[in-house]
């Protein structure tokens, strides 16, 4: 199997490059500048360079990419559309790091954990640009995607456990009664998920056990 994580320098992308490269699968980092993760593999590319024929032999691509700032948010629907369009009927999967915001907290999936009374505002424009980009990604018959939101409390530093809940479209909660997980216990997840590949064109979420 041979996996391409796209800005593999930021933090989830890092440490997703890791988990593979751990389990000894056949890893490239795609980065603009130099490589600061553990794939032997680099891909120095932007993002909207790739092409069709650059990830031609890959057959999952991950998509790490990141925006935080106001006038950088809409890349997350633009870089999205981009990868979608240079995979679009190919065999290749392509998972997308995704958010919290936009998981379903009633049975009708009717409202969002962002438009709860306790969402923070600082995050509202983030997580409204990934739930725009996540409405875009559905629309997409043509790819095989997985869009894999993580718990509502998504904790960079956090530990390793090695193990996860998976749930579906609605925050998850684990026996604690909490929504939380490491960028590790993601990576771990999100590497299970590329290599048994049984959530074609569904979004799912993980929360730590």
């Amino acid at each position: 199997m041979k996996i391409a994580v796209v800005c593999a320098n930021g933090k989830a992308g890092r440490l997703i490059v890791k988990e593979a490269a751990d389990r000894g699968l056949d890893v490239t980092a795609v980065v603009r500048g130099e490589n600061r993760t553990q794939a032997r593999q680099v891909l120095q590319k932007d993002l909207y360079d790739l092409t069709a024929e650059v990830l031609k032999d890959f057959d999952v691509v991950v998509d790490a990419f990141g925006a935080w700032t106001e006038e950088s948010l809409p890349g997350h629907s633009t870089s999205l559309a981009h990868l979608c369009d240079i995979l679009s009927g190919t065999q290749t999967r392509l998972l997308v790091v995704g958010g919290a915001g936009s998981l379903y907290v009633n049975p009708e999936h009717t409202v969002c954990v962002a438009d709860g009374p306790d969402f923070p505002d600082a995050f509202k424009p983030l997580a409204a640009a990934m739930a725009e980009a996540l409405s875009q990604l559905r629309k997409r018959k043509d790819v095989r995607w997985t869009y894999i939101s993580p718990a509502g409390d998504f904790q960079a530093e956090g530990a390793r456990t090695g193990r996860y809940i998976l749930g579906g479209e609605e925050l998850t909660l684990n026996s604690r009664g909490e929504s939380v997980i490491s960028y590790a216990d993601y990576a771990i997840a999100m590497i299970d998920e590329a290599v048994k590949g049984d959530h074609i064109q569904e979004r799912i979420s993980v929360v730590r056990e």
